[in-house]
């Protein structure tokens, strides 16, 4: 008892257009922290938050909680567990805040029960605390920001998570509004039925990134990153999207997109200098609406959840 452990999670950018809710990757900032502290009191605490004034210290309605209380039932431990969280990424923001938070959860959790569960079992866990921020138990954004890299969620009945390729040259570029959109409203507007043609449309460009990354052909990348179902709802929630992914094209992204439920808005290029290239262009144009806004730019963090 008494002993503590502190991990952290990144950022992550889901949906990658055209892959809703079964892909995603992890960039190299900004990360949320979780400290660990085991107690004999037999209960989750939420002892402290740092960087989020509206998160709830109420482990029931709180994504550490949720995660951390689905570990001790699991493990059959009688031992408690005492929290400390430090947000680094906003939550609302569209790259994966809640997702963070319960991934360092589950990696610090999980390194304090002595490493019982699996990296496919600690996606299950973290999944629990998206359920309660989204009320969807979806994966796209823990696992990358579990496992790092790219993942692709092949099945959710079972859990099947595949590590995709990452190109060695492939560079992400992240513009956040400092706006805040929930999930859960993002949801809400999503068609609930698509028709067969913009199915298979969207089949074909889920087919045509995966190649894409594997055989790490920039091109098909690009032509790949194009959303036919969600895309078309949420952009109306960002203001000047349209204008926003059209300059990051302009100057040379392979693609550009709304980063997961957004505000958030990413775009892939190929290159270091061709995403300093991309971002730049996109704060230009950021500065001409008057809407702060912060912007990030990142290879692929292959790393993952980390003790640290």
């Amino acid at each position: 008892m008494g002993r503590k452990v502190r991990a952290k999670a990144t950022a992550t950018v889901s949906n990658l257009n055209c892959g809703f809710d079964i892909l995603g990757l992890a960039i190299r900032e900004p990360y949320d922290f979780v400290e660990l502290e085991m107690t004999d009191s037999g209960v989750v605490e939420i002892a402290g938050i740092k960087g989020c004034d509206s998160l709830s210290h109420d482990p029931e309605k709180n994504v550490v909680g949720v995660v951390l209380n689905a570990m001790i039932r699991k493990s059959g431990t009688k031992a408690g567990l005492r929290a400390f969280i430090e947000k680094g990424i906003t939550p609302g923001s569209g790259i994966g805040s809640s997702a963070a938070s319960s991934a360092a959860a589950a990696f610090a959790a999980n390194d304090l029960m002595g490493r019982i569960f699996s990296p496919k079992e600690l996606v299950t866990f973290a999944m629990e605390g998206e359920q309660l921020a989204s009320g969807t138990a979806h994966a796209d954004n823990v696992a990358p920001a579990l496992l790092g890299g790219i993942t692709l969620i092949r099945s959710y009945e079972p859990l099947d998570i595949v590590q995709v390729n990452v190109p060695p040259e492939l560079f992400c570029v992240v513009i956040h509004p400092d706006m805040e959109i929930k999930t859960s409203t993002a949801r809400a507007i999503l068609d609930k039925h698509i028709t067969l043609t913009t199915a298979v449309k969207q089949w074909g460009n889920v087919g045509g990134l995966i190649a894409g990354l594997f055989s790490e052909d920039y091109d098909l990348i690009g032509r790949s990153l194009t959303d036919h179902v969600a895309e078309p709802k949420r952009s109306a929630l960002i203001p000047g999207f349209h204008e926003l992914k059209k300059t990051a094209i302009q100057h040379g992204a392979l693609g550009a997109g709304i980063s997961g439920s957004g505000p958030a808005v990413f775009a892939l290029c190929r290159g270091e200098l061709s995403a300093k290239t991309v971002i730049s262009g996109m704060r230009a144009f950021m500065e001409t609406l008057g809407i702060k806004y912060n912007a990030y730019l990142s290879p692929v963090n292959r790393e993952g959840a980390t003790i640290c």
